[in-house]
């Protein structure tokens, strides 16, 4: 079943959930910084398996205290859509646990 993209009002009521994540063009975004390479580091490995999961994945970007995530949907056009969301939310829900802000 074909993902349908959100519109710009659905995806802006969804970020309000989402503090720190942001639309970026036709993509949603966020930088968490963390105490240490190797916190950020296990946080990463920790958004691959929620990715692998969910089947839907991110570029994930490992800098030397900070993770960078940049999504949208390929199969919808490189839009936003609900995927993109529930993978902002499962990474929300992970990050206090590594101690990101």
């Amino acid at each position: 079943m074909p993902v349908e993209p959100l519109s710009p009002e659905e995806i802006e009521d969804r970020l309000a959930d989402l503090p720190g994540w942001t639309l970026d063009g036709d993509r949603l975004t966020r930088t968490y910084r963390l105490g240490s390479h190797f916190a950020a580091t296990a946080m990463v490995v920790h958004i691959a398996q929620v990715q692998e999961e969910l089947d839907h994945h991110s570029d994930l970007t490992l800098g030397y205290n900070t993770v960078a995530l940049s999504v949208h949907t390929h199969s919808a056009g490189g839009a936003v859509t609900a995927k993109d969301l529930e993978l902002a939310r499962r990474v929300r829900d992970l990050a206090p646990a590594h101690g990101a802000h």
